[in-house]
């Protein structure tokens, strides 16, 4: 077999752990079918880079030697992902890349399969990732705003939500791929397919990544998250004592901790958690648990200043506590951009390969990307507890003037 490192990668615990991980979190609370995991979605990136090389074998600009080094790092992208991932890394501030090229370098099953290869292999698969290889056209064969990685996940998670949104022409985009010295490009040909792969993310990321019901299940999720951190820290004494969060919570964890997470793990304390004697957490719980989510209202805090610190103030008299209960969210996406000289964060474009052999940068041959390019969109929801601001049998007038602020 021609890449059995691939198979014996696949077959190692820390890789089979991402069997139990969802890939979009708490999406499956709005879209019932989005229980697919990050362990499918690494196979998917796998095989669209498998298809990728295929296409550059023999094509000047691309460098055999690194077929096997990509193929692991298209495999292995995801690998240092946490439960519930990105509500989990805001609360305990981990970062799933550092994981990522811990589980790679370490003391592991993953790393002691890559070491056969040979020894500087493990680190060269977690450059690769870290976007520090010295081969550009390699890393952004799976980082890139034109990638095995997103064209795997927009069209997963359109398929296992249910939407149309996602679907592009992935089959056109391969064939008009090109390895041209430091970056993949795509042949002017093939602009229209890659237009439409760019409205599909744009579509994508405001009616599925950020839908507001998706986005109350994780203020919910984070929120039990901070609870828990905040009562070990005030010695509370838990009935179910958080054994597997520990290092976490004080900010040391180990691999071998981190790897022990997975959501079946936090989804067990939450089932227990709805016992607790804290009313927050014990209510959070429940709420997760049982999808009795906040309700949302457009809010901009810029806009608003004044209603925030009225409300934040009206919360506490009302005896619901607003660093649980009074919640703002914001979500902001940049659909497609170009790189503009001085900025921190270089984008790399994407480059049309011209019939001339020169490359032209997309937005400056396409109108309709030229319309999207560099417009950030941002929303703000405002996310609180409706029924408890209902009830009326305490603190009546106060939840009425809350009610009247929020105008729900």
């Amino acid at each position: 077999m021609r890449d059995e490192l691939i198979w014996e990668l696949i077959g190692t615990k820390e890789f089979q752990r991402l069997r139990r991980i969802r890939q979009l979190g708490t999406t499956y609370v709005t879209f019932h079918g989005a229980e697919h995991t990050r362990f499918n979605h690494s196979l998917g990136v796998y095989e669209i880079t498998r298809r990728m090389v295929e296409i550059f074998t023999g094509r000047p600009d691309w460098d055999e030697g690194e077929r096997l080094l990509v193929l692991t790092a298209a495999l292995l992208h995801d690998i240092g992902h946490g439960p519930f991932s990105h509500s989990f890394e805001k609360v305990f501030n981990t970062d799933h890349e550092e994981w990522t090229r811990a589980i790679i370098v370490g003391d592991t099953e993953i790393n002691h399969v890559l070491s056969q290869v040979n020894e500087q292999f493990p680190k060269a698969v977690a450059d690769v990732i870290e976007k520090t290889y010295s081969n550009k056209l390699v890393t952004s064969m799976i980082s890139s705003q034109i990638d095995a990685d997103r064209m795997d996940y927009l069209q997963r998670d359109a398929y296992y939500t249910g939407v149309s949104y996602g679907h592009f022409d992935m089959e056109r985009i391969l064939r008009v791929m090109r390895p041209k010295e430091d970056q993949v490009v795509i042949k002017n040909s093939g602009m229209h397919a890659v237009e439409d792969y760019i409205m599909s993310r744009y579509q994508m990321y405001w009616q599925v990544y950020f839908h507001p019901v998706t986005r109350s299940a994780e203020v919910i999720l984070s929120k039990i998250l901070m609870r828990a951190k905040d009562l070990y820290e005030q010695k509370y004494a838990f009935k179910q004592e958080p054994i597997h969060f520990y290092s976490l919570f004080n900010g040391k964890a180990s691999l071998d901790d981190y790897l022990r997470l997975d959501e079946a793990v936090v989804m067990y304390y939450f089932q227990v958690w709805q016992e607790e004697e804290d009313r927050v957490l014990r209510d959070l719980c429940v709420r997760f648990l049982n999808r009795q989510l906040f309700k949302y209202i457009e809010f901009n805090p810029n806009e608003r200043m004044n209603d925030w610190l009225i409300l934040h103030d009206l919360f506490k008299q009302a005896d619901l506590q607003p660093d649980y209960y009074l919640v703002l969210d914001s979500s902001s996406d940049l659909p497609y951009d170009f790189y503009r000289p001085g900025e921190e964060e270089e984008r790399v474009p994407i480059h049309l390969l011209m019939p001339n052999g020169k490359l032209r940068e997309l937005s400056r041959q396409s109108d309709v990307v030229e319309a999207i390019s560099g417009k950030k969109r941002t929303d703000h929801k405002l996310y609180v507890p409706l029924d408890r601001l209902e009830d009326e049998s305490e603190h009546k007038e106060i939840k009425r003037k809350i009610r009247a602020i929020l105008d729900i």
